[in-house]
């Protein structure tokens, strides 16, 4: 069975590769995306791309 550390380094994997692809487009450092090895930096990342994507629709 797999343990809990590798089942971390797997989710953090499936999040952290789209959003090096998502972070540029809102104009964002791509390197940002190293935050979502913890849950709160991949909730603080979809706060901020929420924020930038308000500030792009009022354009």
């Amino acid at each position: 069975m797999m343990d809990s550390p590798v089942i971390w380094l797997l989710v953090s994997a499936i999040t952290i590769i789209p959003m090096l692809k998502l972070l540029p487009f809102f104009g964002i450092n791509k390197w940002w995306a190293l935050a979502c090895i913890l849950p709160v930096g991949t909730i603080a990342l979809l706060w901020w791309m929420g924020i930038k994507l308000q500030e792009l629709e009022k354009l």
